[in-house]
């Protein structure tokens, strides 16, 4: 269990077809800058902070109120030696009804402790999922709005 992928969850008093909005509006919680499409599926979008990463994600999996994958196609992150470790990795957000509430549980399928980038990626998805997705599916405004 040692090498399982990075996850984190969160609960909230929002609808799931509310949760999965706020998911896809990715420039409401992902700090950076963003281009393309992010809401719907077959669409491929760019993430970027400064020169430190990058990534090139395909929306592969698109339920409304229910599920979102996304595959990174390519990648660079600067402060590891394998700059394209995030190749081929996915990230799921699994959106399930909690009695009058909706769980957000996300994966970076790929994304384990043995990974060079763990220690300082796990950490910021944590913040991002956790309090700037929270954030935004809450009071409609992400981290990224607060800098």
């Amino acid at each position: 269990m040692k090498d399982q992928n990075f996850t984190a969850s969160i609960i909230v008093d929002k609808s799931p077809d509310e949760v999965f909005d706020a998911i896809n509006n990715v420039r409401g919680w992902w700090m950076g800058e963003i281009s393309g499409d992010t809401d719907k599926l077959g669409a491929e979008f760019t993430y970027q902070y400064k020169d430190i990463h990058r990534s090139k994600q395909k929306i592969t999996e698109f339920v409304q109120g229910k599920k979102v994958v996304w595959h990174v196609i390519d990648s660079y992150i600067s402060f590891v030696e394998d700059k394209e470790e995030w190749d081929g990795t996915d990230m799921v957000f699994e959106i399930t009804p909690k009695s009058d509430k909706t769980e957000v549980r996300f994966t970076h399928d790929g994304l384990t402790p043995s990974v060079a980038c763990y220690k300082e990626c796990a950490p910021a998805w944590t913040m991002l999922i956790q309090d700037s997705l929270r954030g935004l599916i809450i009071n409609g405004k992400g981290v990224p709005f607060d800098e």
